[in-house]
């Protein structure tokens, strides 16, 4: 499941190339014959409802990819919990997405409480902010992050001011006006890199001297390249990554160029087709059985560089978050 379509087409084709390629190395490895069912949620609650329904009608699904927002896995929670239809996601970060009540739930990345607060100190402690601003994009994904780092960067005496925008918003300028002089960061916490970049002309062309401080949906050399900005990402850039050194060569030659969002999903689809694999040696490849083995599944040196297993809430174990810089249109890291 990922927003195929749509205003965040980038990071849902990323997504699922990275799946389709990671079912492919499985099949390969294991001599196994696993398919991959696509189901495009457009980054919508209701979309990923309606694909929701769909794989739960299909018998043959065993488990689930995605989806990518957060928004979307609380829209979906309830149908999978029902049919304890297990559903690994490599992006979703709202914190209270493993609160229990989604039992049949995973995630690969860390979660809004890691973030926010890691956010923030960079921001305190490289940056020396003295007064913020923070817009959210109204959803519970933006908005969960936004409260996570206003209290951390309160908590640091930082003077923070906040705003909200709709996602489908193009032009904001008015909102770009009440940004002070004094302000020295602007906080965006947005799943659509290419609003971020107007948002950062606008900025510029106002005179506008506070630095962009983003979240995982700007990473995207592709949209959003104001230089001079922060990047914060829930995965590393596997490039920097010695041994994965042939699994991107072999994607790349295939899918071609890729940020953050992929190689997370990689990851979740191994995870998925370890569990059906297990499942399926243990005589009984069905849902709860699935479920069962993505509990103890354990993937050892991951593509994202650490061993991969869940704690009883479903998250994984010893994720951080890794901060980039834009400097000429690339993205350096900064600190992890």
């Amino acid at each position: 499941m990922g927003p195929f379509t749509g205003d965040a087409a980038s990071i849902g084709q990323e997504q699922l190339n990275w799946a389709k390629f990671a079912v492919e190395r499985f099949n390969s490895e294991n001599k196994t014959s696993y398919a991959l069912v696509e189901g495009d949620t457009q980054l919508n609650p209701a979309q990923a409802s309606t694909v929701a329904q769909q794989f739960l009608s299909n018998d043959a699904i065993k488990g689930v990819v995605g989806p990518a927002g957060s928004q979307e896995v609380e829209a979906v929670g309830p149908v999978y919990t029902r049919a304890n239809l297990g559903f690994v996601s490599g992006s979703a970060t709202k914190t209270t997405l493993t609160d229990g009540s989604r039992p049949s739930f995973f995630r690969v990345v860390p979660r809004d409480d890691v973030q926010g607060p890691t956010d923030a100190k960079y921001m305190i402690d490289n940056l020396s902010v003295k007064k913020v601003m923070i817009v959210d994009d109204q959803t519970s994904y933006s908005t969960g992050l936004a409260d996570a780092t206003d209290q951390a960067l309160k908590a640091g005496g930082v003077t923070t001011s906040r705003e909200s925008v709709n996602q489908q918003q193009s032009d904001f300028s008015s909102l770009v006006s009440k940004v002070s002089a004094d302000t020295d960061a602007v906080f965006l916490p947005w799943q659509l890199a290419a609003k971020a970049q107007v948002f950062s002309q606008q900025l510029s062309e106002q005179g506008k001297k506070a630095v962009i401080f983003g979240t995982d949906g700007l990473y995207s050399p592709s949209d959003f390249k104001a230089d001079g900005s922060y990047v914060s990402s829930f995965a590393p850039d596997i490039n920097s990554i010695p041994a994965d050194a042939d699994l991107v060569s072999a994607y790349s030659a295939k899918y071609g160029k890729f940020g953050t969002f992929g190689p997370p999903t990689f990851a979740a689809t191994q995870i998925v087709l370890t569990a059906m694999n297990e499942a399926c040696k243990a005589g009984n490849l069905d849902r709860k059985s699935v479920v069962d083995k993505l509990k103890t599944t354990n993937i050892t040196n991951s593509i994202l560089g650490s061993d991969l297993k869940f704690n009883a809430s479903g998250d994984v174990e010893g994720a951080q978050f890794y901060i980039f810089k834009i400097q000429g249109g690339k993205y350096t890291l900064v600190s992890q």
